[in-house]
């Protein structure tokens, strides 16, 4: 281990304390931690939906109604769906904090109004009652106000905040007389900028609206799939799919959302044909399925941020770092890793950039070996939801094989030799940023005792 950790510390932290540095990536950073209270009410609503024990959904249907999940869901909708909304305003408002110059609140209220004209306001509805679909207008699509569209609000967020400071450098800005309240004197003093930021976001959207792809969200959708759409279930794809996931993540794109849409499809496919296999006695034919990669390759979610999330209860020095444990640890083990990505953050986090991003990589390589060579059995099929902890979810999903509980395992121990040195010097750093925070009140105290005692 002090081989890794002085490798990474003569190689990595000089760039790392760069980047990390840098206001821009400080800015998302800090503005996306604002999801971190709402992404941690909702990831409970999401373990009490989809709770993997035998006979909950049947015993809460009978009890509350057949609808029982969906309501339970509300809260999930109402956190997870708004989040490239909050990044927004979030973003923006940290940015413009670092400057010093322009109101936060100011700018962060023109980066949504900014993003909110991004995003296409119709979406194509399919009636009961009809056969083909009807543009309802006047809507914004979920999607794009949720973490599908958290790219588009990271950029957006930077791009009008820097847009609205070089506009209120150089002064050409509406100032009100004196004795006029501070209030309506900073929101005269928006209009210029304001009126610019919207104009230069109006202008890329009807650039984009001019191209095929017909609005910013799905082009930078589609430029990332099109090339996830030949991938398969191969191995090398396979490989490459969880590569783009971890970047996009720490891009703050949600790299499931974006790179699975493409390739759960062939992911499903192979699922049908391993579970009609199965039912008929046959041996089972493919190895990625949908659960391969819920159950095998993302224990605590994506990331495999569990071996992480066991590090910061055991063995943080940092009081936060103890204390988000505390907290991500039910969500973490019912494979939800929103807590983690955005409460740490991971995002933007160049000190766990390389643990987040290679070791699904290397789970990847090591679970399809054993399941290859016949050591672990296949996925049977079995669709179970992605929140069944380990060890139980690997026994079910090859159809009672204890093998897929063992690799479960071994691939939680993998996930904690990967994390441990980044994690000991991310733990160290806010361990002496705990303490410098302390020492002036240590000193203050000791001071006021020594006063007394004379």
């Amino acid at each position: 281990m002090s081989v890794n950790k002085s490798i990474i510390e003569k190689y990595v932290l000089p760039t790392a304390l760069k980047i990390a540095g840098q206001k821009h990536v400080l800015s998302v950073r800090d503005g996306i931690i604002l999801n971190m209270p709402f992404m941690l009410i909702g990831s409970f609503f999401l373990i009490f939906a989809y709770l993997p024990v035998p006979g909950y959904a049947q015993m809460m249907s009978g009890l509350f109604g057949p609808a029982w999940q969906e309501k339970v869901l509300y809260p999930v909708k109402a956190t997870y769906d708004i989040m490239a909304i909050i990044s927004a305003f979030g973003i923006a408002y940290r940015l413009a904090e670092k400057y010093r110059t322009i109101d936060p609140l100011t700018a962060g209220a023109v980066s949504l109004v900014a993003f909110i004209m991004t995003i296409p306001q119709h979406i194509m509805f399919t009636p009961a009652t009809a056969s083909t679909a009807q543009l309802v207008k006047g809507v914004l699509p979920m999607g794009q106000i949720g973490s599908q569209g958290l790219f588009v609000a990271i950029l957006i967020a930077l791009l009008s905040t820097e847009i609205y400071r070089f506009i209120n450098n150089r002064n050409l800005v509406i100032r009100m007389p004196e004795g006029v309240p501070p209030a309506v004197a900073k929101s005269f003093l928006a209009l210029i900028p304001g009126f610019c930021v919207l104009a230069v976001v109006l202008a890329l959207r009807l650039l984009v609206e001019a191209t095929p792809f017909g609005d910013i969200n799905t082009l930078i959708t589609e430029l990332v799939g099109i090339p996830m759409s030949h991938v398969g279930g191969s191995l090398p794809g396979m490989i490459i799919s969880v590569l783009l996931i971890g970047i996009l993540w720490m891009l703050g794109l949600h790299g499931d959302t974006i790179v699975l849409v493409f390739i759960r499809p062939v992911w499903l496919s192979n699922m049908s044909e391993n579970l009609e296999a199965f039912q008929n006695g046959l041996p089972i034919p493919h190895i990625i399925t949908q659960q391969f990669y819920d159950l095998w390759i993302a224990p605590g979610g994506t990331g495999a941020l569990l071996g992480l999330v066991i590090f910061m209860l055991i063995r943080s020095r940092s009081a936060q770092m103890k204390q988000l444990g505390k907290i991500a640890a039910p969500g973490s083990l019912f494979n939800i890793s929103e807590p983690m990505v955005f409460g740490i953050p991971i995002v933007m986090n160049p000190y766990l950039v390389v643990p987040f991003i290679l070791t699904p990589v290397v789970l990847v390589i090591v679970s399809y070996i054993a399941m290859t060579t016949g050591l672990v059995a296949k996925p049977a099929g079995i669709a179970l939801p992605f929140t069944t902890p380990i060890v139980v979810s690997g026994y079910l999903a090859t159809g009672g094989h204890i093998s897929g509980s063992v690799l479960q395992i071994v691939n939680l121990g993998i996930s904690l030799v990967m994390y441990y040195p980044f994690f000991r010097i991310w733990d160290n750093l806010k361990y002496r940023e705990e303490r410098a925070s302390l020492a002036p009140q240590e000193a203050e105290a000791e001071a006021l005792t020594q006063r007394s005692a004379t």
